[in-house]
């Protein structure tokens, strides 16, 4: 008692009071001087007529539907009595005791019909049995015979052998058949729990070969590790024998082995059943205790890591993370900068280009001296929306470099672009002075004249000499003429030519200009450039250092937290194996009693 008194709390300690419930009933059996015995089986295999023949007496199987018979429970009394029993519920302890608003009397001498009419008032289902008194010498000492309805399942043979208060069980079987896998399930379940099981092989008197079926059933339960005994016996032998008073034929029927047995089974229930009951309900109670300890034992050192430590390895991955994707931030700004100043100056030079041959083929034809005042303004316009456009591409550009640079932060960082697009400089031509008109030397007409003889000179000279052949004097009407016409074209070529001359003058001048526009224009942006550069630096390195700081403090709660996991799951474990060494101490125990109830 005392070690099952230790399982018993035990199973508290492990918040297992459905077990220590069960062992306290079992507990409160053993100490009851009854051996009661559940006679139980499959379906008609003949334990009925077992009971029967056992008492001598026809109380079990006597409903009219034959093998659907109400479970019944035999005891001993100086005179026949009967009662049909109703319980509360099926979940009902068969030994609890009722009132007697529960109990039905029944007649003894016509115990069939009046069960049969008991039972027809009682509503279809309703938890009952039939409780027996007879006198008879065998029940004398304290043994009470049950017998059970048929059962198919370990759970329905351990449910049924708790309610019924059973503290020994004879499981019956027809000889000449072999158990079956089903029925070496439930007889070796029953056998862990309830010591000194006994396998009745049954009408004997129908097989000529049981002798055989003895042993083969012997060798099966044995290959099985079942520890349970087994006999053979006759109930119709029996019965005769009973009647005719004949003691060898009695023997034959093997009932006086099963008596014997029963009676041992009697005087062993106070010391050596009850020890080796209480030891394997113990072993079974601290197995069942230990599966879960075990099963959390192993599942400790097969993890290797718990979540703790798991987000840990977690943090200093995303903080090497970060520390990476600083170097490859700055990489890509200092890489996209680069391209910016290349395409923004190539830009800018080929806006100016275009700009310039526009200007030379205005000038191909246009004087300067007369449209300038025409092509200033253009020229003033043109490179103010020249610079308006390339300052928009510069901002999309760097909007474009900002989100370019900010995709090599992790995707856990979330939104890291600066809450502003960094400006550019848009007003890098604002008052803009005009390009004054280049000088421009004046044709006048004392120049003219002046062209215009010296070119005439040669025309009166070689018309002249030319007409003296023919007789006429040097200066006459053709070569009059001739000077003249020499005069005009001495005229219209030097004004050709002062024409070209201020357009190449117009020309180097425009260049000169726009060079100078351009230089400023390229200077604007580069600055423009370098300060969203910073401005870009500054934010993103603002943004490291939060997001470093913050993971630098995931990981020190992280790494304080694995800490006290990691305590506390050595200390779990020190505990497990502490409770399992306990567990064990207390089987070895339970394990002694087993063995020394065998002695």
């Amino acid at each position: 008692m005392d070690t099952i008194d230790a399982v018993i709390r035990t199973c508290h300690t492990h918040g297992r009071p459905d077990l220590a419930e069960q062992l306290t009933r079992r507990r409160g059996r053993l100490l009851h001087p009854e051996l009661r015995v559940l006679v139980t089986g499959t379906a008609q295999q003949g334990r009925s007529r077992l009971v029967n023949a056992l008492i001598n007496a026809p109380v079990c199987g006597i409903l009219p539907d034959g093998d659907a018979t109400l479970p019944v429970v035999v005891r001993h009394a100086a005179a026949p009595a009967a009662h049909l029993i109703r319980r509360e519920s099926p979940t009902v302890d068969w030994t609890v005791a009722v009132g007697m608003q529960a109990r039905t009397p029944l007649a003894p001498e016509r115990l069939g019909a009046s069960l049969a009419e008991a039972a027809a008032t009682l509503p279809a289902g309703a938890p009952v049995h039939v409780d027996v008194a007879v006198p008879r010498s065998l029940l004398a000492g304290g043994l009470v015979l049950i017998d059970g309805p048929a059962l198919h399942s370990v759970a329905e043979a351990r449910d049924l052998a708790d309610r019924a208060g059973a503290d020994l069980v004879l499981w019956t079987c027809e000889a000449g058949r072999q158990l079956s896998d089903a029925e070496l399930g439930v007889v070796s379940a029953l056998s862990q729990v309830f010591p000194g099981l006994l396998v009745v092989l049954t009408k004997a008197d129908y097989t000529a070969d049981w002798r055989h079926d003895l042993a083969e059933s012997r060798q099966r339960l044995n290959r099985a590790g079942i520890a349970a005994a087994v006999t053979a016996v006759s109930s119709s032998l029996r019965v005769h024998a009973v009647r005719a008073g004949d003691e060898a034929l009695n023997k034959e029927s093997g009932f006086t082995d099963l008596i014997v047995y029963l009676r041992q089974m009697v005087e062993a229930k106070p010391d050596r059943l009850a020890r080796a009951a209480a030891g394997a309900l113990s072993r079974m109670a601290l197995q069942e205790l230990a599966v879960p300890l075990h099963a959390e034992l192993a599942n400790q050192d097969d993890d290797g890591s718990s979540e703790t430590v798991a987000h840990l390895q977690a943090t200093h991955r995303r903080l090497d993370e970060l520390r990476k994707s600083t170097v490859r931030w700055q990489n890509r700004l200092s890489d996209e900068v680069t391209d910016l100043m290349s395409d923004i100056e190539h830009d800018l030079r080929d806006r100016v280009k275009a700009l310039l041959a526009e200007a030379d083929e205005f000038f191909t034809t246009a004087d300067p001296a007369k449209s300038w005042d025409e092509f200033e303004p253009w020229l003033r316009q043109s490179l103010q929306d020249l610079a308006r456009t390339s300052m928009s591409w510069l901002t999309e550009r760097t909007e474009w470099m900002a989100r370019r640079t900010a995709d090599m932060f992790p995707e856990d960082a979330g939104d890291v672009l600066p809450p502003a697009a960094p400006t550019v400089g848009r007003d890098s031509l604002a008052g803009l002075s005009g390009l004054d008109a280049p000088p421009v030397a004046e044709f006048t007409p004392g120049q003219k004249l002046f062209i215009g003889l010296r070119g005439s000179y040669g025309g009166i000279v070689m018309f002249g000499l030319a007409t003296t052949l023919a007789g006429m004097s040097l200066i006459n009407p053709i070569s009059i003429g001739g000077g003249a016409l020499f005069g005009g074209k001495s005229v219209r070529d030097e004004s050709k030519t002062l024409l070209k001359r201020r357009q190449a003058e117009a020309r180097v001048a425009v260049r000169q200009y726009v060079d100078d526009i351009f230089t400023k224009l390229n200077k604007d942006a580069r600055d423009s450039v370098r300060r969203v550069q910073r401005a870009l630096r500054d934010h993103f390195t603002a943004v490291t250092e939060d997001l470093q700081e913050a993971a630098m403090e995931s990981l020190r709660d992280a790494k304080a937290a694995a800490d006290r996991d990691t305590a506390a799951r050595e200390l779990r474990g020190r505990n497990l194996r502490t409770e399992l060494a306990r567990l064990t101490e207390l089987n070895t125990q339970a394990l002694a009693l087993s063995d020394r109830a065998r002695a």
